[in-house]
């Protein structure tokens, strides 16, 4: 079950606001959602809710084995590398036997078979948390929960359980217990919700129409015009698909009385590399650099070796969207990016106009999404080739027989959707009543207009089910 859909929005959803408000006590009303977040997770997946329980338990356990050592023992460190052994053993079985065997059979010459393992929606996230969870509890951050009930709450909250944020314990742990519901928050999620539902359905799934038209095509036969309009069209069904399940998953959570971290802040704004990474995808980015490039060094070692902790992180942060040499190779793309911008121009770079900086970025990342989008390495090459004319100037009336020229108006309301213009306007009718609710009826008229275009059975992609 994914959030842009109509059983999810009139059937789940509503059923679950019931029995949660239905219950008092902090105890009963996080039980409820534990069922219910099971119940979501075992809608598409039966079997796999078996293996979200085995992970809360051995995660709950292990965690607190963890604590009861003392500080600075061998025991305490040695329970800790086997609960993230036994998380990165759950989520590498599932999400990348058939790569390392395909990976074996090429360089051995093997020919093992294939064992098609069916993903879990949403391991990726999920297991990250409880790694989180666990590196928090050895390292005193946090403490852990003696209630498997509660941590099987904050684990398997449906909110953020298919599409993230990655959110960490210390963020909620006080909410998990004594958090206070109200009409302010539940308003605010259910705008949140609205925002998030309408960049899913209205922007990211017309973008992706437009994708899945030209990416069929051999990018010999495009040309530089429409080859562009390709990635362009990729660069913002990728981000308004993400960023709106985020939206949808934050404003779900505050409807409970959760307030999940920001995952996404405007990275199209960018002004370098840098920045477009402590814009996207926030709760990845954090939870690389705390997780995996500090305990390596971070800024405290240099030269060969900094050099060569910054394309483990990458390369590990490229693998973790997908068991696919090209997503390697995109975390790599922009680890060498950074690398570059720490080393050699990033000081020039802060200094030119924020005109040129943007400039500089925009075409940076967006070319980094052709190797996102394409596995294939021969197919990425001509794609690369096209966009920079390699088979001409193509033409736009090639773009029109598609018919994707007609979506050119959404382009124009999806850049805009893409800077905080729209937000800042938002805070603005926020001081006065009646903009206010001018404010709200256009997100009941961007909520009403998703529900029907899904119930017309639009096109509803669900780019995140790798992960």
């Amino acid at each position: 079950m994914v959030f842009a859909s109509f059983s999810f929005i009139f059937l789940f959803l509503p059923c679950v606001l019931v029995l949660y408000y239905a219950w008092s006590g902090r105890a009963w009303r996080n039980i409820v959602l534990l069922l219910v977040s099971l119940f979501f997770y075992a809608w598409g997946e039966p079997v796999y809710a078996f293996l979200m329980i085995a992970s809360i338990l051995f995660n709950w356990a292990l965690a607190l084995q963890v604590h009861r050592c003392a500080k600075g023992s061998p025991g305490k460190k040695a329970w800790l590398v086997v609960a993230i052994v036994l998380n990165l053993l759950f989520i590498s079985v599932f999400k990348y036997t058939d790569f390392i065997i395909t990976n074996l059979n090429a360089i051995l010459g093997l020919e093992l078979a294939l064992v098609n393992i069916r993903l879990p929606i949403g391991i990726s996230f999920y297991t990250f948390m409880a790694i989180s969870y666990m590196v928090d509890t050895y390292g005193g951050r946090i403490a852990p929960q003696r209630n498997p009930l509660y941590f099987g709450t904050y684990l398997t909250m449906f909110p953020h359980l298919i599409a993230g944020p990655i959110v960490r314990y210390e963020i909620i742990q006080r909410e998990i217990v004594f958090r206070k519901e109200n009409l302010a928050d539940f308003a605010s999620g259910v705008r949140r919700f609205s925002v998030g539902l309408g960049k899913k359905v209205l922007i990211a799934n017309t973008m992706a129409a437009v994708t899945e038209k030209l990416f069929t095509i051999d990018p010999q036969n495009l040309g530089a015009i429409p080859a562009w309009f390709a990635v362009l069209a990729y660069t913002l069904q990728i981000y308004f698909d993400f960023s709106g399940y985020s939206d949808m998953a934050i404003g779900l959570a505050r409807m409970f009385g959760f307030h999940f971290n920001e995952n996404f802040n405007y990275p199209y704004t960018a002004r370098s590399i840098s920045d477009f990474w402590r814009r996207w995808h926030m709760s990845l980015s954090t939870f690389f650099r705390d997780y995996v490039y500090i305990p390596l060094g971070g800024n405290r070692v240099g030269g060969l070796r900094w050099v060569i902790n910054l394309m483990i992180v990458w390369g590990l942060t490229g693998l973790w969207h997908g068991a696919s040499w090209n997503f390697v190779l995109w975390g790599l793309y922009f680890g060498v990016l950074l690398g570059c911008e720490k080393l050699i121009w990033g000081r020039w770079l802060e200094s030119a106009p924020a005109v040129f900086q943007h400039l500089y970025s925009i075409p940076l990342f967006t070319l980094g999404w052709v190797i996102f989008r394409v596995d294939e390495p021969g197919s990425m090459l001509q794609w690369f080739a096209a966009l920079f004319g390699a088979y001409g100037a193509g033409h736009v009336i090639m773009l029109d027989i598609l018919n994707v020229l007609h979506y050119w108006p959404w382009f124009i309301v999806a850049a805009i959707g893409s800077t905080p213009w729209m937000r800042n306007l938002a805070q603005r009718w926020d001081r006065s009543w009646y903009l206010g609710l001018t404010g709200d009826s256009m997100l009941l008229l961007i909520f009403v207009w998703s529900t029907v275009s899904l119930l017309m059975g639009s096109f509803n992609p669900f780019i995140y089910f790798r992960f």
